[in-house]
């Protein structure tokens, strides 16, 4: 989400005439866009602000942009007061702030303020901003804002406000704008993705979206995330499996095997219901790959129902498991009502836990892959090796002197490893 909203934002400067800087002391406009989902990634945003003051100092005309999770959706005078040489406080997917300010700052032909209004405004329409390098490959489009789930742990409806689905036809015309910029595969992004068109009943479903977003000429590839185990219906898995650009891949959070610790983070299923969709998911997508999140540490997590989640993971082998400490968010539920209570220590102890048996998972995964050949989608060169993946969203490296970017092309693995694959065209 915040690469789709830093990409909106530095196309709306360009339009302003601005180029990118690849040092920050030499730039006339920063912009930090923040995301507050762990303790750790808000001090980072605090760190980074306090890093910009000597900039700041230096050279008072530099403009400096808040923008993002950090500044939320409501009241920011906190913020205000703690960092008065910050210029633009912009809430998250809304780079406006900053356009107008850089308007009322300097004169600006009518043509370009308009277009410069409309490119920061998110109505379909995209230019993706100049890349040095080359133009990406890969393209994301946000069709669902915000969150009304309120799990007891996030701190994402606090910050980015109620759901709210954006009207298709502008998603539509967004990824037209990026097919014909280039970009061959789409993800579709949402807090609860699969929620699409639940607040506006005149929308279509995600499977309904993700029909239209097919029949889309020179989109080879469709992805979406993350989903949610209540609103993972028959009919999504149904598109999935029956639809040729829309990849065999689910991002499906468990957050905890334990049904005790589920129910107090308001997850709001049992792990067996948990266990049960990821067998139907397996048997109504051959091949799919499925990954999840997990939360370790949650207050009041013992031993044992550590030892459940543990579990869980160990029987159903997911390809891919995004781990994360505990960590209370301020005004989220359970920083208000739920003590803190799992030390570090053992929440790091459990982290290794899970790490270690993820590894030995995807090794044994990734090993079902030597001598087969997948089709590879290549988004970039990475010193002597093109990066790309397969369909169910596997890091594969080549060695070639070839351009491969954007091309879709058979590929032989020959090695496997943990974490990633390495191929020779077939």
């Amino acid at each position: 989400m915040n690469v789709a909203d830093s990409e909106r934002v530095s196309s709306a400067l360009e339009h302003l005439g601005y180029e990118y800087s690849p040092v920050i002391e030499d730039a006339d406009v920063i912009v930090l866009n923040t995301c507050v989902v762990r303790q750790s990634a808000e001090d980072k945003a605090y760190g980074r602000l306090t890093s910009l003051l000597p900039v700041k100092r230096k050279r008072p005309e530099v403009v400096i942009n808040l923008m993002g999770c950090l500044v939320g959706m409501k009241d920011n005078a906190p913020l205000r007061k703690r960092f008065p040489y910050v210029d633009v406080f912009s809430p998250p997917s809304d780079p406006s702030p900053l356009v107008e300010y850089l308007l009322q700052r300097e004169a600006y032909s009518a043509e370009q303020a308009e277009t410069a209004r409309r490119y920061a405004v998110m109505d379909g329409d995209l230019l993706l901003p100049h890349n040095p390098g080359a133009q990406p490959v890969i393209g994301w489009i946000p069709v669902v804002y915000g969150c009304s789930h309120a799990c007891a742990y996030c701190i994402i409806p606090y910050r980015r406000g109620v759901e709210k689905s954006r009207p298709p036809e502008e998603i539509i015309k967004e990824a037209r704008s990026l097919a014909a910029q280039g970009v061959k595969e789409i993800t579709l992004l949402g807090q609860i993705v699969d929620r699409y068109g639940i607040d506006e009943p005149s929308y279509p479903r995600l499977e309904g979206l993700l029909r239209q977003l097919s029949e889309i000429e020179g989109i080879e590839r469709l992805r979406f995330l993350t989903s949610h185990p209540n609103w993972m219906t028959d009919e999504l898995l149904r598109a999935v499996a029956e639809l040729p650009k829309v990849m065999p891949h689910i991002e499906i959070p468990n957050q905890a095997g334990d049904d005790q610790v589920l129910k107090n983070m308001r997850r709001g299923y049992t792990a067996d219901q948990y266990r049960r969709l990821v067998w139907k998911i397996r048997e109504r997508i051959p091949g799919v790959s499925i990954a999840t999140d997990i939360i370790v540490g949650f207050p009041g997590e013992t031993e044992e129902q550590f030892q459940h989640t543990y579990d869980l993971l160990a029987e159903l082998k997911l390809d891919v498991a995004h781990l994360a400490r505990y960590s209370p968010r301020a005004g989220t539920l359970s920083e208000r009502t739920m003590p803190d209570d799992v030390p570090a220590s053992e929440k790091w102890r459990r982290f290794r836990a899970l790490e270690k048996l993820q590894e030995n998972i995807v090794r044994e995964i990734h090993a079902s892959y030597l001598d087969k050949t997948v089709p590879i989608l290549f988004e970039e060169k990475i010193k002597k090796r093109w990066k790309g993946r397969t369909p169910t969203n596997k890091i594969v490296f080549v060695e070639s002197d070839a351009d491969l970017r954007g091309q879709i092309l058979d590929v032989k693995i020959i090695r496997t490893g943990p974490w990633s694959m390495l191929g020779e065209l077939a």
